[in-house]
């Protein structure tokens, strides 16, 4: 039974897409056809009709999972342990001494090449 609910939602999710695409069409074609008004109203054009474009595409099953994966998202970033200020400056010192000493590293190997290249070719 739930499948022919998921096909009648896809049915409607159809109509809806076309509703979007409509939506998005009119917005660019507006801002176009609108070009000698003032640029606030045309942005605030464009920006209902991106909304109003969003919030069907959040009714079709498509939007719904997204939404799902943005709750889960949410819920995940919640349970991370985020390193303490201490922790983090203690990292960021390591990272940059290692980056200064593998700089220095090849800067040497480079000098010494070129010194070497320099003496083959004379």
């Amino acid at each position: 039974m739930k499948h022919n609910a998921e096909v009648q939602e896809s049915r409607h999710d159809g109509l809806k897409w076309a509703v979007i695409v409509t939506l998005l069409v009119l917005a660019v074609v507006g801002n176009t056809y609108f070009a000698d008004q003032a640029l606030l109203y045309r942005v605030l054009g464009v920006v209902v009709l991106s909304v109003a474009a969003a919030l069907v595409a959040l009714t079709t099953a498509k939007g719904r999972d997204l939404l799902e994966l943005a709750r889960s998202a949410k819920k995940e970033i919640q349970r991370v342990v985020w390193p303490t200020r201490p922790e983090t400056i203690q990292t960021t010192a390591i990272v940059l001494v290692a980056v200064l000493v593998v700089g220095l590293m090849l800067w040497l190997i480079d000098t010494l090449l070129g010194w070497a290249m320099s003496g083959v070719i004379g």
